[in-house]
């Protein structure tokens, strides 16, 4: 049946109007397929209807309202823009706290890492005090299973702990106890250090290591307990430097030492030498310690040639070996009867020691007693050259090589006030600076002064003394006003300054340097006396060094600018003085120092000795070796005097016993001043004012000079 056209746009009316109320909710509800099904514009009744009808015209403001209420495809699509962007940002505010606690988490394990690496390091330093080594291992072992990565310091402890136990001077614990004890040598050494040993900038140590593995190698007794530890200390001290290897750990010079004393405990010198050559290769400085454990073992296994190549190796690389480094090549040199080797180590005693130890002494003793001594040396020499080579070294000895022939005839003595040898009459030389040496040293000494100086202090001090000078001594008065007390005197300064200004010739008044603040007074101590200071200012013989000075700089430079006398008691071994070297400044102390004390009779000055306290060879070849004595009293330090036996002896100064000509004994120069004795009574028991001492002045003076 046919459907009128009346009839279709009332049922599309009613139609329209149904959804017109429904489209809003569903298009809240799902605004993606509202939009993309429906389309108003698209209805057929639309299209069927007359433009003109009323209900057209109803039927298209109702579709046109309703079109109004329904968002354009534009609008759609920026709500849905909108929506993405907060979903976006959902998203990543989900991932940063994601982040976040990952990286919480990653905190609080590098914390439980780090609290475990911490504690790590303190239980094996606690275990490098101790000298435990199963507790430093068993450390160790905890901390790589649980995945501690392991950091320099850490290896460089267990290193140190593994090579000491290797070379014997760590031992086992016995049962029940808890800790490990050290070795009685190497704990005396550092009785007074609480610091770890690898670590210390001294080499002490290092020599009792070195030493004391000298008779494993040359040993066969049968394994002991001792033994067995120290296989396992060379097992895992190997195993840790492995392991430090593999894992690109920084190596540094204590751990390379370490594994050469442990190649030096298997009597492998190459690989202790070896890792010596790797400090090179990796830009580290060897230092002294560093060439120990290859010399050790090289002079230990008889290798002569390959023990000088070590000490060439340092030599190149600006560390110079010390007198326990020289006395092992003095050992294997004697043991391989080379007398040229001998004669060279000899002089480097002489250079760089002075005074041997009672060692070293025996050494010394032992080759000249022995049958290839006595077929050394030359039977005829130029008389006139060796002379001419004295001068140039500036005397005490030639370097020429060994001279005459025969068994050698070694006796103790000592040096009489006249610095001539009680034994055999020898005039023992002074060996001074010469003067290129000394305006060199001079200049050092400024140069290292202004560089600690502020402003240009020393610089004004420096003109002040080419007006002022010259000066024939120069008085530390700040040593002198506080001699035996810590309260200030001034009147002791001026006690000294008026007594050495009568023994210098020229009767002039010698340099006072004070700091201005000593000059001055302050609330603990009193000024000096106006009238004194003004005495010396008007004498142009007092500076006072100002604020933020270091006046022993003042008092030293003006000391070697004008080669003359320095009284003072300072020892001058502090870092300050350490600056200055081994090469010129002991020689230059010696021969300038004047060291004062106080009697009842007032000052007494102890003038240097009248001799070089050196060791000296003799235009003869003979031999003059002074003993390193436990307090330096020259007076009553023993000497070794060494000259062939064929020789008569000469008669001696008027101080000379029959006493002080005796055949040596071992262990007779070993004897010292008595321990009641202080040491101010045993330094100063033959001051120069003393009668015992009968020389004027000016000689006193000529002979510093000269």
């Amino acid at each position: 049946m046919a459907t009128s056209p009346l009839t279709l746009q009332l049922q599309l009316q009613r139609s329209l109007s149904f959804s017109h109320s429904l489209i809003p909710n569903l298009y809240h509800s799902f605004p993606s397929f509202t939009t993309l099904n429906f389309n108003p514009r698209k209805q057929p009744t639309i299209q069927c209807s007359s433009r003109n009808s009323p209900v057209e015209t109803t039927n298209r403001n109702s579709v046109r309202n309703f079109s109004k209420k329904i968002p354009s495809p534009s609008s759609v699509s920026h709500t849905d823009k909108s929506v993405s962007l907060e979903s976006k940002s959902l998203n990543r505010v989900i991932e940063k706290k994601k982040i976040e606690n990952e990286n919480v988490v990653e905190k609080k394990k590098k914390k439980i890492k780090d609290s475990r690496r911490v504690k790590l390091r303190l239980s094996l330093d606690l275990c490098s005090k101790r000298g435990d080594l199963n507790g430093a291992l068993s450390f160790y072992d905890s901390a790589i299973s649980q995945g501690v990565k392991l950091g320099q310091h850490q290896y460089t402890v267990l290193l140190y702990l593994c090579s000491s136990a290797a070379i014997g001077v760590l031992r086992p614990a016995k049962s029940g106890s808890g800790t490990r004890t050290l070795n009685t040598q190497v704990s005396s050494v550092n009785r007074n250090d609480d610091d770890n040993r690898f670590c210390s900038d001294s080499d002490d140590d290092n020599r009792v290591l070195d030493n004391s593995v000298s008779v494993s190698c040359s040993s066969s007794e049968k394994l002991d307990e001792n033994d067995e530890f120290k296989n396992l200390a060379l097992r895992r001290g190997f195993e840790v430097y492995e392991n430090m290897c593999m894992n690109k750990v920084e190596m540094n010079e204590a751990a390379l030492t370490s594994v050469a004393r442990m190649a030096m405990a298997m009597c492998d010198g190459d690989m202790a030498f070896e890792m010596v050559k790797q400090m090179k290769i990796l830009g580290l400085s060897p230092r002294l310690r560093s060439y120990g454990p290859a010399l050790s073992t090289y002079c230990n296994n008889g290798e002569i040639d390959k023990a000088f190549d070590v000490e060439n190796h340092m030599l190149e690389h600006g560390v110079y070996p010390e007198e326990p480094e020289l006395e092992r090549l003095l050992r294997v040199s004697i043991r391989a009867g080379k007398s040229d080797r001998v004669y060279y180590v000899l002089h480097k005693l002489r250079s760089s020691v002075r005074k041997v130890s009672n060692t070293t002494a025996d050494l010394i003793v032992d080759w000249f007693r022995s049958k290839t001594a006595s077929k050394v040396g030359r039977k005829k020499w130029d008389k006139r050259l060796i002379m001419e080579a004295m001068e140039n070294n500036g005397g005490g000895w030639h370097g020429i090589g060994w001279l005459g022939k025969g068994r050698w005839q070694v006796l103790q003595t000592s040096v009489g006030n006249d610095g001539m040898c009680k034994c055999c009459g020898v005039q023992l030389a002074t060996i001074d600076l010469d003067p290129v040496e000394t305006e060199n040293f001079a200049k050092s000494v400024a140069s290292i002064a202004i560089s600690k100086e502020k402003n240009s202090n020393f610089q004004t001090f420096q003109k002040w003394l080419d007006y002022y000078g010259p000066f024939e001594a120069v008085i530390d008065a700040a040593n002198v006003g506080l001699f035996g007390q810590w309260k200030f005197m001034p009147s002791k300064i001026n006690a000294v300054v008026n007594e050495m200004r009568l023994k210098l010739p020229s009767k002039k008044f010698p340099l006072i340097v004070l700091h201005h603040r000593r000059i001055r007074g302050d609330k603990r101590d009193a000024p000096i006396s106006k009238a004194v200071v003004d005495r010396w200012n008007n004498a142009g013989a007092l500076y006072a060094t100002p604020t933020g000075s270091n006046d022993d700089w003042y008092w030293l430079y003006a000391a070697i600018k004008f080669k003359c006398l320095l009284v003072t008691n300072d020892e001058m071994r502090d870092h300050l003085f350490q600056l200055l070297g081994n090469d010129f400044f002991p020689k230059w102390k010696e021969r300038h120092q004047v060291r004062f004390g106080f009697s009842d009779n007032g000052p007494e000055f102890y003038m240097p000795p009248p001799c070089s306290v050196v060791i000296q060879e003799s235009e003869e070849g003979h031999w003059h070796i002074p003993i390193e004595a436990e307090l330096n009293d020259e007076a009553e330090r023993r000497w070794l005097c060494i000259t062939r036996a064929k020789l008569d002896l000469v008669s001696e100064d008027s101080s000379t016993t029959s006493k002080d000509k005796k055949p040596l004994r071992n262990g007779e120069w070993k004897k010292s001043v008595t321990r009641n004795e202080s040491a101010n009574e045993s330094q100063y028991r033959n001051p120069v004012n003393q009668k015992e001492v009968k020389e004027t002045p000016r000689g006193l003076y000529k002979n510093i000079r000269s």
